[in-house]
Order: C-alpha cells, then structure tokens, then sequence
C-alpha cells in the first residue's frame, strides 16, 4: 500500500498531515495483521499450535542449492569477498533487486573503497547481472556497480564501513525514503570521538543512496575486550598507548551491539527492528566474550530504542561456538531466523533454523541442524555461512540467499585470493530453494510403541501418527488443505469438537485419503463440506500413513 499527500505549511496543516500519516500507518498495520490470519498457515517449526502428536517425530527439510551458484560471483576488482546481502522482489514488475557487501584489500589507498555496498539485478532471482552504474568509480575504473562507499579515507574515518542491510517500505510518503539502509560505518569530521555504529540511508530506488546527515543512530563497544564496563556516569570513550606508542581509542559500551545489522519491518509492532551481534561478558564481567541475538527497534528509522539482549547460546552448546548475527524474517504470523553459529575454535560458520511468536522469546529446537548446509570440497560456501532476513517467498518456492566463504569469517582471512576472471571461486552469494512453507516436516516415528504390541515381543515397527491442532475458530473457515508429501502413503483430515468428539461425516473413515505430494490438498469428506459445519472452534486431526506434514491452512 502506498501513501502521498500535497505539501501543507501552516502549524495546523502539518498536525493534521501528523495524524493522517498516523491514521494511515494504523490502517497498513491492521490490514497485514488481519492478513496473517485470512488464510491462516500452520507450520510446525514449533509445538505452539499442536495440542499433540503421538506416532511422529520432526525433522528439518534441508534446502536445495541452486544449479549455478555462485548466483551471484565475485568478478570485480572492488570484489574480494561477499558478506551482507540483502533481496527485494517487486510485487507489482515481479523484477529482484540485490545489495551485497563486497570487502577487499587489493587496494588500500582508500579506506572508503575497502568495503563497499553493491547492487545487482535479476528478472528471475536465479540469474543476476551487475549493471554498470556511474556513481562510484573504483580508482581506474569509473564504471562499477557500487552505490555505496564507506565513510574512512578522505573524510577522516578511524577504520572502514561494514554490512548492509536493506528493507523495502511502501507505506512512506517520502518517494526518497521508500527504501531504507542499516549499515555500520565510523563517524567523521566533527563526531569521530562518537566511534562507530550503526547508521542509515534512504533512496528512491534503491540505487541512489544519501545517507542520514546525523551520524549514527547507536553506538557500539570498540577496544574494550577484556576490560570491565565503566562505572556509572564515567565516560565510555578513553584512550591508552600500544606497545609501540601509537594511541589506542576505547569505547566501552555495556550491552553495546557490535558490526553486523539485519533490518525488518515488524507488522505485529509496527517498527522496524534491527537484529543483529550483541556482546556478552566474560566469566569475570569484562567485556567483548561472545557474539548474542540482540534487537533495537524503531518507528522512523532514525531513533532507535536502546538495544536489548535476547538470545546466547546455552549449556548444550559446545564452548567454542557463539552467535554471529541473527537475521530475521516474518512469515505466516511467526518470526524465524536462519541463525549463523561461529565456532572459534576452527572458524567455519554454520546455520541454523529458529522461531518465535513475538519476536523476543526466541525456540531453538533445531539448534545446530542446518536448513543450509556448508559446501563440501573447494567451492565457494565450505567455510562460512552468511544469511539474510530476506528471503523471496513465490507462490510455490521460498529463495534463500546467503553469502559464503571458503575459508575462514574471523578477521577476513582469504580477501586477496580471489583473481578476476577466474571461475574458481572463494566467496559469493549462493541461492538455496525450498518448497513453499516446508520448513520442518512432521512425520512417522518408526520407534514409537505400537498398540497392542507385547511387552516383550520384538519392536514392530510404526507405520502411523497424528497431528491433533489445538481448538480453531472455524468462523467463515470454507476450506482446508495441508501442504503434505504422502506419495507413499495417505493423510486423512478429521474434525472434531472442542471437546474431543467426533463429528459424523467428518472423521476418519469418512474421510477421502490424500496419497501424492502437494503444496496444497485440499481435505474433503464423502459426503460433507466444511460449509456444513455450524459455526464454532474445532479440533483439526491430521492422520499420517507413511506421510509427512509440514502445514495446514485455513480459508
């Protein structure tokens, strides 16, 4: 939904300006929460919506790569590695559009050129072009596909910008702030003492970016490792000397996030909320130990609430491993992350698949199981795993991007082995593919006891189970389909009432079997329509025969 409104000048034209933008946000808001739940889509992620399951057992679905990845490679000079990446599709022209960091060191004359932002088009999300764009040359080479640069180099910078993170937002009424950037950069001229942190850019289009011209909008801790946070009212900038004399500057920021932002817009707040590393002390209090899930929001973009701590690995964790950012995307009513799990000890990054209900409170059931798995052998993604908080959910496909490394994601090692022009790639920007909503695939557990079976008699093996759902409301609900692969079985849709009886014309024997692999069956009864239901709340039973579930939806 878009906005726009003529230009008032008066103190009261603008108050009323302020209310209609309000009014008109509250009106976005309501329709995409009431859009998350007409249809609604239930996924098994998590055990929120199941009352139980007996005979089953979940598991992950991993993700296809695609054919070509690399999709997107590094061909440039300005390319040494790619990390942040960012994805757009348009839902009007169906057109993709990406932003990726590139980070290298062939060149260091410059530290604005070291890490760059780039952009690249796609009319499909599986082949991607670098349009050449006359907007920042690349010291020689006046022609590249950067749109932007850091802030270090001429204008002062202590070091040199870092990630990116985009987001989309059709609801604003500034054409020029339509798409919206996070990044992480140093301040310059007047606020370098300010240090580093996250800023923000606007631009029409996503390709002509001007950046917010009041610094960053959250500071974050530098150089502290290993020293205790400040007491109260003590300030957070200091500076000691290095063995060699030269001055080391300090920040020591408590509960300060650290150089990575992934950025969304939350419909159930209405905010946009940046994820991303947030460090957590030492045995001992001292700062800067290991890499949590942290979050700050905001309403316009430009002030942030202060970050606040959510998530660190636990006790069944192995020690070496720690939290490196925590994208995020919401998608049916719940938030998920492909969360990046670092281990220190090697240095290689893998993935996982998390979910939440608010945002805050965050299931790590499928901790260490990746949706996306580390390339094996020398290609581009056996070392490190960088995902996104965007991916492209078509009708029948989600497409995750991810950014990789062959080696190492601690201290950029591998940024000068990449040559232009050669096809052995040691970084770039991979795409990976699901079917719609199978995110985790409830089926039979062979091991489950089965009824009747002795004691002591040798285990038979299960053939069976169910999902039971707990109570829904069944108000104008005309049809129901399950997103299942029983190509080598059945699923049968009983209803019950809230009670747990069942209903004649709507229980299992009545109902037809399901026997293929589908997005979307639709569950149907010999002789009974779901609009044959008087209105009420039912329990929803899904009966699997060698089958998996991974949704059922509501219409």
């Amino acid at each position: 939904m878009e906005f726009s409104f003529s230009h008032k000048s008066s103190a009261s034209k603008a108050a009323g300006l302020n209310s209609l933008l309000l009014a008109a946000a509250a009106l976005w808001f309501c329709a995409a929460a009431a859009a998350a739940q007409n249809p609604r889509t239930i996924l098994f992620v998590d055990d929120d919506d199941v009352l139980y399951r007996p005979g089953t057992i979940k598991r992950i679905v991993p993700f296809r790569k695609a054919a070509n990845n690399p999709v997107v490679p590094p061909n440039k000079a300005w390319e040494g590695m790619l990390g942040w990446t960012s994805v757009y599709r348009n839902p009007q022209t169906g057109k993709f559009q990406m932003w990726y960091q590139a980070y290298q060191e062939r060149r260091k004359e410059d530290k604005s050129l070291k890490c760059v932002v780039c952009y690249a088009e796609s009319d499909d999300g599986r082949n991607w072009t670098k349009p050449g764009l006359d907007l920042f040359p690349f010291y020689e080479e006046k022609i590249t596909n950067i749109v932007l640069v850091g802030a270090g180099g001429k204008e002062g910078g202590y070091g040199d910008r870092y990630c990116n993170s985009v987001v989309v937002d059709p609801r604003d009424p500034d054409p020029a702030r339509r798409y919206k950037m996070a990044y992480y950069d140093w301040s310059v001229g007047a606020r370098t003492r300010d240090g580093a942190g996250a800023h923000v850019a606007f631009s029409p289009d996503g390709i002509h970016w001007k950046k917010y011209e009041g610094g960053l909008v959250y500071a974050t801790a530098l150089g502290d490792k290993g020293l205790q946070p400040p007491f109260q009212g003590e300030d957070v900038y200091s500076e000691d000397r290095r063995a060699d004399g030269t001055p080391r500057k300090i920040w020591r920021v408590p509960f300060g996030m650290s150089d990575a932002v992934d950025v969304l817009y939350d419909p159930l707040r209405g905010v946009f909320a940046i994820y991303g590393k947030m460090w957590t002390p030492f045995p001992d209090g001292s700062a800067s130990w290991k890499h949590g899930m942290g979050r700050t929001e905001s309403r316009d973009f430009i002030h942030w609430s202060k970050p606040q701590l959510l998530l660190t690995v636990n006790d069944q964790d192995p020690p070496q491993l720690e939290f490196h950012t925590s994208p995020v995307f919401f998608h049916n009513g719940q938030y998920f992350s492909i969360n990046q799990i670092l281990d220190r000890a090697v240095g290689t990054m893998d993935s996982e698949l998390m979910s939440s209900r608010d945002g805050l409170r965050w299931d790590r059931t499928f901790a260490r199981i990746p949706p996306i798995p580390r390339g094996t052998g020398e290609v581009f993604d056996a070392g490190s795993m960088v995902s996104n908080g965007t991916p492209v959910m078509l009708e029948k496909e989600m497409l995750f991007y991810y950014a990789a490394y062959r080696g190492t994601a601690i201290g950029g090692v591998g940024l000068n082995r990449q040559i232009v022009g050669s096809t052995d790639y040691f970084s770039g920007v991979g795409l990976a593919i699901a079917p719609r909503d199978r995110f985790v695939a409830v089926g039979i557990n062979p091991k489950s006891p089965v009824k009747g079976q002795k004691r002591d008699a040798p285990q038979l093996v299960n053939t069976i189970g169910n999902v039971t759902l707990w109570a829904l409301d069944f108000t104008g609900v005309t049809t129901l389909t399950v997103n299942a692969d029983a190509s080598k079985g059945a699923v049968r849709i009983e209803i019950l009432d809230e009670d747990g009886f069942r209903i004649r014309g709507f229980s299992r024997e009545e109902a037809l079997p399901l026997s293929t692999d589908g997005l979307a069956l639709e569950a149907r009864w010999n002789a009974k329509t779901l609009r044959d239901l008087p209105a009420g709340r039912y329990l929803v039973r899904a009966h699997l025969e060698q089958a998996d579930l991974f949704a059922v939806t509501l219409r």
